[in-house]
């Protein structure tokens, strides 16, 4: 065994054990023996170098603690002949269970290499190999050629990760042409071996991935590219199956730098900090066997919203943040709160009556933008009986409609931000439109103003 297959082994041993606890982790070998596998490669047949190194990893791996493999064949039961190959030609020899590593290999030994190369169908097949989704799910295909029945394995990858069945293959391409490399990137985790050594090599990572997590962290970064963002909630998706793997709250460790986290390598993730807005980075991908760093730009400001002599009408007022360039409403915020938003451009919208409306509000990296509005007055209106008609602000030359009156009577008091207004009413009774009533009136901050149609 050479130096990086035992350091790559024992990592794996040591970080299993200390990382996975009593999860337990399934491994399902899905062996290509089609009559493609007798061919040479490097002086030997594949079969032989393939057999060999599998049947070794199997002695390296004997004796972890939850750790269940199980071995499947293809291509090995029925003889290949052209225009009458047997697509379904795929068995399960070893079913999956603990300590089943030397029957795997003595299940290797005996296989004889003759027939077609079933993938879909093998793939298909392998999810019921597995007895329960709990714990992590590793399906490694070892395969020379590509799927030779017309049916397609990307659809049946797909269709078994989002049921949560089986996490991502790996797939172990032995002297594959160039051509049909591309393949296998729908499939899964596609690793090249183009020689004996590279196999070996491969076999080795591909293992230490399935059985092994490694360490990461986040970093949140501002807008100077220091990771000085922290203490907000994020998840790391399956990008496949959509799942949430791991939720956590970013913490800075003892030494003021994001804290180190273990993190299962198989998936590819989407990062969801939940920021306002949130931010999602896609494609993440943690490297086993090393420390990764994920970069997430985060900058945030703080936004207040303030008013002073807050009226019990506005006690449960909202405010409405919307994204300047989408017009997408990020978070309602409450009034006189402050709250952190990612550095740009918003748009306000507090639902005071009428509507306060800011345009191009700017937040600074860790500044602080305060937003003071006016306290309100009141209006007590009496109009002595039902009718229609509404309540009018005047801006500049114009009027706009803030409330209007439906059914009913209007008669009451009205929580009104500080303008020059008009009422404009019509009695029920009264049915023609000369008989239409309107009287101005200001409204000024913490005063209430009496207007009486009778």
């Amino acid at each position: 065994m050479n130096f990086f297959k035992t350091y790559l082994l024992i990592f794996a041993l040591l970080a299993f054990a200390m990382a996975h606890g009593q999860e337990r982790t399934r491994i399902l070998f899905v062996f290509d023996a089609s009559n493609s596998m007798n061919a040479y490669w490097e002086g030997q047949r594949k079969i032989d170098i393939a057999t060999k190194l599998l049947g070794q990893s199997m002695e390296e791996l004997y004796g972890i603690e939850n750790l269940e493999l199980g071995l499947r064949v293809y291509g090995h039961q029925t003889k290949h002949i052209p225009g009458q190959q047997d697509c379904d030609d795929t068995e399960l020899v070893t079913p999956i269970g603990a300590g089943t590593n030397l029957v795997i290999k003595k299940e290797l030994e005996r296989i004889t290499p003759q027939g077609t190369t079933p993938i879909a169908r093998s793939l298909e097949k392998a999810a019921m190999d597995f007895e329960s989704a709990d714990g992590r799910n590793v399906i490694i295909l070892i395969t020379d050629g590509i799927e030779a029945c017309d049916e397609d394995p990307c659809a049946v990858s797909r269709a078994l990760q989002a049921k949560n069945i089986i996490v991502k293959p790996f797939i172990i391409g032995i002297g594959l042409e160039d051509k049909y490399k591309s393949t296998f990137e729908c499939v899964g985790n596609y690793f090249d071996a183009s020689n004996e050594s590279t196999f070996e090599t491969v076999l080795d990572i591909v293992i230490t991935q399935a059985i092994n997590s490694t360490t990461a962290q986040v970093n949140l970064n501002d807008s100077f590219g220091k990771a000085t963002e922290t203490d907000l909630p994020f998840s790391l998706i399956d990008s496949h199956t959509g799942k949430v793997v791991y939720d956590y709250v970013h913490t800075m460790n003892s030494a003021g730098v994001p804290d180190t986290l273990t993190l299962d390598p198989i998936p590819t993730y989407t990062l969801k900090v939940y920021t306002w807005p949130t931010v999602v980075k896609n494609d993440v991908r943690i490297q086993p066997g090393q420390h990764n760093e994920i970069n997430v730009n985060a900058g945030q400001g703080n936004l207040e919203i303030k008013m002073s002599g807050l009226r019990s009408e506005y006690r449960d007022l909202k405010c409405l943040i919307y994204s300047s360039e989408q017009c997408e409403l990020i978070h309602p915020q409450d009034i006189n709160t402050s709250e952190r938003y990612l550095v740009g451009t918003y748009d306000v919208d507090i639902l005071t009556t009428p509507t306060t409306r800011l345009k191009d509000v700017e937040i600074k990296q860790s500044g602080l933008t305060t937003i003071q509005i006016p306290t309100p007055g009141g209006l007590l209106l009496q109009t002595g009986a039902t009718g229609h008609g509404g309540l009018f602000l005047k801006d500049g030359d114009e009027w706009d409609c803030v409330i209007r009156f439906e059914e009913g009577n209007p008669s009451g008091k009205y929580t009104l931000q500080p303008g020059s207004y008009k009422v404009i009413f019509r009695s029920r009774n009264a049915r023609q439109t000369i008989y239409t009533l309107e009287k101005p009136f200001e409204i000024q901050s913490g005063a209430n103003t009496s207007i009486s149609l009778n």
